[in-house]
């Protein structure tokens, strides 16, 4: 196996293990919030033994995956045969997490528009702030077609209004067609 591979091969097992203890969990709301606990393992570490700024991304997945599992959503929107997708995410660290240290990610819906979800995912230990995110996810058909935020909340029969967007999402929402001029 490749070295890329076995790199992975880590958030796999954490995702079975997810995948088999979720459904257990105490069942959240479509826009969460959703807690998802967790713990620092020696492979999320990078060379000064915090958690490797990568591993935040990798486990927010994580988060999000859980939050569809315990709000009913993922088996649905598999049953159509669409997926998420992250269109952008940005990160802000406040405090390091280090090894073997339990924290949580929680997860919410902020709002969404037409095309896309904006999820808010914190990263705390003992209360305490460590990271924040802020995540817009898209669903995709195996076609390829994008998906209507509106019509995968149908799909589940939620029916409530976006809550409005948050100024600083509104704020970061337009400087990202900046990051997207790639010349």
């Amino acid at each position: 196996m490749r070295a890329h591979g076995l790199e992975h091969m880590k958030y796999y097992i954490r995702l079975l293990l997810l995948l088999l203890v979720s459904p257990f969990r105490q069942a959240v709301s479509p826009i969460g919030p959703c807690v998802t606990p967790l713990r620092v393992w020696p492979n999320d570490l990078d060379v000064f033994m915090h958690m490797n700024n990568g591993a935040y991304l990798t486990i927010m997945d994580l988060a999000r995956t859980d939050m569809m599992i315990r709000s009913g959503f993922l088996k649905p929107v598999f049953k159509q045969r669409w997926y998420p997708v992250v269109a952008g995410e940005s990160i802000r660290f406040r405090r390091p997490l280090k090894l073997f240290q339990r924290y949580e990610i929680t997860t919410e819906v902020a709002c969404w528009d037409e095309r896309a979800f904006y999820l808010v995912q914190t990263f705390s230990r003992k209360e305490k702030f460590v990271a924040k995110a802020v995540v817009e996810a898209r669903f995709l058909s195996v076609q390829g077609e994008k998906i209507p935020a509106g019509n995968l909340l149908k799909l589940i029969n939620f029916n409530e209004p976006s809550p409005p967007m948050p100024e600083w999402i509104v704020d970061w929402q337009r400087a990202q067609p900046a990051m997207s001029d790639f010349k």
